[in-house]
């Protein structure tokens, strides 16, 4: 038996902290991120620019993934290119909340830094 849930978000609305300056200097701020499918994370592997860049991967992916940006009449790899760095890495940041496993209010486990001083901590998967 099939249940609906009506409750379950598909999309989150966002303000960015600087936001995108487009060509006539309008600057766009609000936008909504949808979550990710897994087509979403596995056909941009297949594109030239990423096998020569990895880093190129979140650019196509957030493409993907943002519906809209203030008035723009579509996101794609040039307006995510364009924007400002703070602004990437919030988009980033939110990217990886909204896609991760439901255990997302989990503590976060931090582990010594390899350096031998014992002082400092690191988050799981920072170098």
């Amino acid at each position: 038996m099939q249940s609906r849930h009506t409750d379950f978000v598909t999309e989150v609305e966002f303000t960015l902290p600087k936001g995108y300056l487009d060509q006539t200097g309008i600057l766009h701020k609000h936008g909504v991120m949808r979550l990710a499918t897994a087509a979403d994370e596995i056909l941009p592997l297949r594109d030239p620019r990423v096998q020569q860049n990895e880093a190129y991967l979140a650019v196509i992916v957030l493409a993907r993934v943002i519906i809209s940006l203030g008035d723009l009449p579509a996101v794609d790899t040039r307006v995510v290119e364009g924007l400002f760095a703070s602004d990437l890495n919030f988009l980033q940041r939110l990217y990886e909340r909204i896609n991760s496993a439901d255990e997302v209010d989990a503590p976060i486990a931090v582990t010594p830094l390899a350096n031998g001083g014992g002082k400092g901590f690191h988050t799981v998967g920072e170098a």
